[in-house]
């Protein structure tokens, strides 16, 4: 249960993110629910495809489509409200990869993956969905930027097996490696933090 509620919330997160950045563009309402759909299944999809678990999670549960319609529709409604936040979509966004990235790896421990795999797949989870909102958009993808996204899902992925390793309760090591990974990327944008952009004059 607790890992369904924390796969919903990230749904929401990313279908937000993806409302915002189709209505910066002035798409139709159409595309509107494209974005907001890939932003919030694009990255799972991806993810239950690697290791063989078809039909993907998004055809076998009505839920997730319901939760991405209901979202457009109420984040279209409250859009104003929403722009008053001032860093809104990189909010929904930092939820958005927390979310997700655990979610990924759970997913990989259940398909029996070595802890790298794992790592690796809750990153693919959480950046993938953003990546192709971005490209649909016409923006260069957050994750090839300076700005520090996926790191962060790597660093939380591998934060949440060295919790795992100490005698405390998993939902506790799940909910902390979420935090450390909105927490992290909050700091890193605030102070600027990214990595070394190799193109040299």
């Amino acid at each position: 249960m607790f890992y369904t509620v924390i796969d919903i919330l990230g749904t929401i997160a990313f279908a937000i993110s993806g409302v915002l950045v189709a209505m910066e563009k002035r798409l139709d309402f159409f595309g509107v629910v494209i974005i907001a759909f890939v932003t919030s299944i694009g990255g799972g999809t991806l993810r239950d495809l690697l290791i063989g678990n078809t039909p993907v999670v998004w055809m076998r549960d009505a839920t997730y489509v319901i939760t991405i319609l209901s979202t457009v529709i109420l984040a279209i409604l409250f859009v104003k409200q929403l722009k008053y936040f001032r860093k809104s979509l990189f909010l929904f966004d930092t939820i958005g990869i927390g979310l997700y990235t655990l979610i990924g790896v759970e997913k990989g421990l259940d398909a029996g993956l070595l802890p790298v795999m794992c790592i690796a797949l809750g990153t693919i989870t959480a950046s993938f969905g953003g990546v192709l909102r971005d490209i649909l958009c016409n923006e260069i993808p957050v994750i090839f930027r300076k700005e520090v996204y996926a790191t962060v899902c790597i660093l939380g992925g591998a934060f949440y097996f060295l919790l795992i390793q100490f005698p405390i309760n998993s939902t506790y090591a799940y909910s902390v490696a979420i935090l450390s990974i909105i927490v992290m990327r909050i700091l890193a944008v605030k102070f600027r933090i990214s990595l070394p952009n190799i193109y040299r004059d």
